[in-house]
């Protein structure tokens, strides 16, 4: 069930909303943005589901432990 909310914001806020989101699209824009702040649920959901992700954990893990050589090419 969807709930109406107003909002006050900026003119200059609202008029690159419709610019750049689009005038029929802010509201599902807004709340992509605040879900996760909001609903821890679908938080840890996403973050388990992103550790199920074999490829994506090889991945970042092969990006992280590549870091580790940078600290020690430094001048100190």
């Amino acid at each position: 069930m969807q709930k109406k909310l107003t909002v006050t914001i900026d003119e200059e806020v609202y008029n690159g909303l419709r610019a750049v989101i689009g005038p029929r699209k802010i509201s599902s824009f807004i709340e992509e943005l605040v879900r996760p702040h909001v609903i821890k649920k679908d938080m840890y959901a996403a973050y388990k589901a992103m550790a199920e992700d074999r490829v994506r954990e090889a991945e970042a893990l092969e990006w992280s432990e590549g870091t580790f050589g940078d600290i020690n090419d430094e001048q100190r």
